[in-house]
């Protein structure tokens, strides 16, 4: 069962908490079958109350410790799609570096190009507040891309940058849609008709990055899963998975755990639950080449596949 995850904040934690990226602290495990490939998806998330300045630093920062850490620990980091499937199927661990809060662009349209030559392949265009991005889902009445904006979404997809549109207003999300030539994808957002929380996607949104070849990655936030954040767990998962395949998204869905940066449901503590939701799948009477493609291989695709237009 090979394993590709779309967002988790370790990165953030190694930095900030002064560790490494195989720390027993940390939530997420490197992978250690050696039959088995996993790609972590690693952010580096920006808070929204630094300034342009701190942010463009722990950007920069983010990126000597990622690279300093995937070769301390033989993880590969992958740069582009055309390299993926070659490195991911070779190594046991690969590594994306990822953006959560485009306020690490400072404003400064250059960084696109400049952060993607350092290998980030995915950004998430907002945090929860305003940037000069555009405004995130906890803005009340937001607006949706600056002129500063839809800049940066032309600059990314010439560069071959992701767009990720978890955290995003629904303002911010229909100017997206309207101005994104690329698929686009929600890295770690929940359904909204499940849980009804801002931070989750309404139907509507799930079927445009659907209908677009994009990706969604399911969240293990305890209040992105359950009305009642402390009674979610791993059956809550299940739920948001079912919805979503309801929607017609088996080449959609996939995993962005959100680990060490949500609140996990009591009952797992880390990254080692992918073989308990694998079991309970196969024991739901999922077909084993669908939970292939929700655990790896729709997310594997469409990296593979973003660089050739």
């Amino acid at each position: 069962m090979d394993i590709f995850d779309l967002h988790c904040d370790t990165l953030y934690r190694a930095i900030t908490e002064n560790k490494s990226l195989n720390s027993q602290e940390m939530e997420v495990r490197l992978n250690d079958d050696p039959k088995r490939h996993k790609l972590q998806c690693y952010a580096i998330w920006i808070p929204d109350d630094l300034s342009g300045d701190e942010a463009e630093r722990l950007f920069f920062k983010a990126s000597d410790k990622i690279v300093r850490e995937c070769e301390k620990h033989h993880i590969a980091l992958i740069t582009s799609g055309k390299a993926l499937n070659k490195l991911f199927r070779k190594k046991k661990n690969s590594a994306f570096f990822t953006i959560e809060n485009g306020k690490a662009l400072n404003g400064k349209i250059e960084n696109v190009a400049k952060f993607a030559s350092l290998g980030v392949r995915m950004m998430t265009l907002t945090w929860n507040e305003h940037n000069k991005i555009g405004d995130g889902a906890m803005v009340e009445n937001p607006a949706g891309l600056t002129a500063f904006g839809k800049e940066v979404i032309r600059e990314m997809e010439t560069n071959h940058m992701v767009v990720d549109i978890s955290h995003a207003s629904h303002a911010l999300f229909d100017d997206v849609a309207a101005a994104a030539s690329r698929p686009f994808v929600a890295s770690h957002s929940n359904s909204f008709s499940v849980t009804a929380h801002p931070r989750n996607l309404t139907d509507e949104q799930f079927g445009i990055i659907r209908d677009r070849g994009g990706l969604v990655g399911i969240n293990f936030h305890n209040a992105f899963l359950n009305h009642n954040p402390q009674q979610a767990s791993m059956t809550d998962i299940i739920r948001h998975i079912d919805y979503f395949l309801a929607l017609g998204g088996e080449n959609t869905l996939c995993f962005g755990s959100d680990f060490d940066g949500g609140v996990l449901p009591s009952d797992f503590c880390d990254s080692r639950v992918y073989d308990t939701i694998y079991e309970i799948l196969l024991q739901n009477h999922y077909k084993e080449s669908l939970i292939r493609k929700i655990f790896c291989e729709n997310a594997l695709n469409f990296f593979e596949n973003f660089d050739n237009p």
